[in-house]
């Protein structure tokens, strides 16, 4: 029987508490794993590891999603941290740096979710807007803690993402930093009423998409769906195994 195939999602590495337990975890939302199981594939978490070590994980996958999280170090793009960027998790970030570079080297899929996609970007020697509403004048992509937004993009006739995701869509959003300069090799996709680049795709693969928004939390299955297909596929340098249908399910909006 054909293997599903099996996609690597990047996690957390943070202190976590549950039950009586109190300990550095790896976590992730559950949503990302039942997205991608939900699209015919087979989810796999990968943790923080040293970076030596990721070509030897990605060999083993057929694609990769680089999952949201805490911002990017500026240093990796040369800049000052803003007074309202995060504490760098460097451990995390050279990790990820790693896993994308080994995806990218065997040209296989590859999605970037939220900080996933400016890790795309800033990889190809883009920069980030670290705080975006000192760029927009508001608060709509982020405006609340801990809580999903809804917000409009519209998707950029000609992309990849535009073919899957027509025109304009609410999406699941949660961020308060974006691209500023597009990186080597990148497009825009999607961007928001405001401007705001909400995707991003790289032209010299074959499937490397970025999208600012959350696609796990939302309606928009045929960004993840086309994920799975294409790590199903023969082409490319990956393993060659054979998708599963994708179930018709859509996941439920979890947006507040």
């Amino acid at each position: 029987m054909p293997q599903p195939p099996l996609i690597g999602i990047t996690t957390y590495l943070a202190h976590a508490q549950w039950d009586e337990w109190d300990l550095p975890a790896a976590v992730l939302p559950a949503a990302y794993a039942d997205c991608v199981r939900a699209a015919g594939g087979r989810a796999v978490l990968l943790p923080p590891d040293a970076p030596e070590a990721a070509a030897d994980v990605v060999e083993r996958l057929d694609a990769i999603v680089l999952a949201g999280g805490e911002d990017l170090d500026p240093a990796l793009y040369g800049a000052v941290p803003h007074p309202r960027t995060g504490p760098p998790v460097r451990e995390r970030d050279r990790w990820e740096q790693a896993v994308l570079a080994a995806g990218l080297a065997r040209d296989i899929p590859v999605l970037g979710v939220c900080r996933g996609m400016q890790l795309m970007n800033v990889h190809e020697g883009g920069t980030l807007i670290q705080h975006l509403p000192d760029s927009v004048g508001h608060d709509g992509h982020n405006p609340a803690r801990g809580h999903f937004c809804a917000h409009a993009v519209t998707t950029v006739p000609g992309t990849r993402v535009g073919a899957l995701l027509p025109g304009t869509h609410q999406v699941a959003t949660h961020h308060h930093q974006a691209v500023d300069r597009l990186g080597a090799g990148l497009v825009a996709a999607a961007r928001a009423a405001d401007g705001t680049v909400e995707a991003i795709e790289n032209t010299r693969y074959r499937f490397a998409v970025g999208l600012q928004w959350h696609p796990e939390m939302g309606v928009d299955a045929p960004v993840v769906q086309a994920l799975v297909a294409a790590a199903g596929s023969a082409e490319g340098t990956g393993p060659a195994r054979t998708a599963r249908s994708a179930p018709a399910r859509i996941l439920p909006t979890q947006v507040s």
